[in-house]
């Protein structure tokens, strides 16, 4: 899925990625990198400009969170640019207990019939009971390609063959399901231009009848920055509350059409991927960033930087950057990057790191940060504290309470002082380094 953006984004992060120190020459050259690609993906230049300015000014002038290194940091920044051109996080969220009447608008040739079927098949999926209406009757063959492919997903279709008033057969299908105990009603619609006039009035009757709860536009991802034009003008006579952009897969100008539906206020709910029924996916700002980047999904590395920044006791965070961190310390980092994932989801998902570290030596990784967990748990407050305290007596004690031998407790002293030393060496550090002081390398 847009291919050309991906490539030519993430060749933009390596330079960063694989940089052994950050300067304004790397930065601009970064920026540089990141319009080209955008450019070619045919993202209005404005928005393009926007973007690399930003990410150029933060990149020089923003001091990195405690506990995240400059060179994450403009990563985090390039990222948090990106998913900010394509909306926002907000999810829509079906009212339960009543049928919600989904109108589906499009141009003629947007794939608007097969989208439909899609959804039905997703929010089947999803759990809802779900039914479709097939309103256009301007296209010979639509009602049976609906009920054709609705049969895949299960789902039912009411249509109408022969009678040619749209705004009656939406009328006498909501009246036919109104029983029926489902919970979404999607009524597909005959593709439309914004010059057609007669269309567009057909549009505002069936918008009358069905008093719809959302409407989702669907539009084509080949056609770019004409989206917003075109979601503008279906806007004025319905109003919009989603937006599915569809053929994603072969498109080289996707970026574009992201870009411009989501300068129209509408949410992108839904992205098309492909030709199969199931090739519809929830549309995720920073999760479609993640992959573009080729980070997968790194909100949960995000979140982790986040809590380290304002959840964690400011105290802590800055023991913890600065080397001089306690066992309650080491305990605290351990139990981050647990709720992050784990060490694997860690390195998954930050930038050049995914396959750098050989399984088995990860799965060590885990199960020992898994036994310092009840190891840490079996020491004294006074020794978290000062663990410089634990003689072989103490270490001794506590592995009787964690039940680990004892060499488990002095490998976990070990970690902890290599813990300490690295925080104090890896500021401005590649992170290869990083790795080969934890023993990963």
């Amino acid at each position: 899925m847009l291919d050309n953006l991906k490539n030519g984004l993430r060749a933009a992060l390596k330079k960063i990625v694989n940089s052994s120190g950050i300067d304004e020459a790397l930065i601009k050259e970064l920026a540089k990198d990141i319009q080209r690609a955008l450019l070619q993906s045919d993202v209005n230049v404005k928005l393009v400009f926007e973007i690399t300015k930003n990410l150029e000014e933060r990149s020089l002038n923003e001091t990195p969170p405690p506990g995240l290194s400059r060179k994450d940091h403009i990563v985090k920044i390039l990222y948090d640019e990106l998913a900010k051109l394509l909306g926002t996080e907000k999810q829509y969220e079906f009212q339960p207990g009543k049928l919600n009447k989904v109108l589906m608008l499009g141009i003629q040739g947007s794939g608007k019939t097969t989208i439909t079927a899609k959804l039905a098949k997703f929010l089947t999926k999803s759990g809802y009971r779900v039914a479709v209406i097939g309103a256009d009757t301007f296209r010979p063959g639509a009602l049976t390609q609906l009920k054709t492919m609705c049969e895949k997903a299960n789902v039912e279709v009411y249509g109408e063959e022969g009678n040619s008033d749209s705004p009656q057969i939406v009328k006498n299908g909501l009246k036919h399901f109104e029983n029926s105990n489902f919970d979404v009603i999607l009524i597909d619609t005959a593709g439309r231009h914004k010059e057609e006039k007669d269309l567009l009035e057909e549009m505002k009757q069936i918008s009358k009848v069905a008093n719809q709860d959302l409407t989702l536009l669907i539009i084509d991802g080949t056609i770019g920055q004409q989206c917003y034009n075109q979601a503008e003008a279906f806007h004025k006579t319905a109003p919009v509350g989603g937006i599915i952009i569809t053929k994603l897969d072969s498109s080289a100008k996707g970026g574009g059409a992201l870009a411009a539906a989501s300068a129209t206020g509408a949410q992108i709910m839904y992205i098309g991927t492909g030709e199969r029924i199931d090739d519809l996916e929830k549309f995720s700002p920073t999760r479609f960033v993640g992959r573009l980047l080729g980070m997968g999904d790194i909100q949960a590395l995000l979140d982790m930087a986040k809590r380290l920044e304002t959840e964690g006791d400011e105290e802590r965070v800055k023991r913890i950057s600065h080397g001089k961190m306690n066992m309650e310390d080491f305990y605290f980092q351990i139990e981050q990057a647990t709720k992050a994932g784990g060490l694997r989801s860690i390195l998954d998902n930050m930038p050049g790191m995914s396959g750098m570290v050989k399984e088995d030596q990860l799965d060590a990784q885990e199960e020992k940060m898994e036994k310092w967990r009840y190891i840490i748990q079996s020491m004294t407050k006074l020794e978290k504290e000062d663990p410089d305290l634990l003689n072989a007596s103490r270490i001794k004690r506590i592995a009787r309470g964690a039940g680990w031998p004892e060499h488990e407790v002095k490998d976990l002293l070990k970690a902890y002082k290599n813990s300490k030393t690295m925080m104090k060496a890896s500021k401005g550090r590649q992170m290869q380094g990083m790795l080969r002081k934890m023993g990963l390398g």
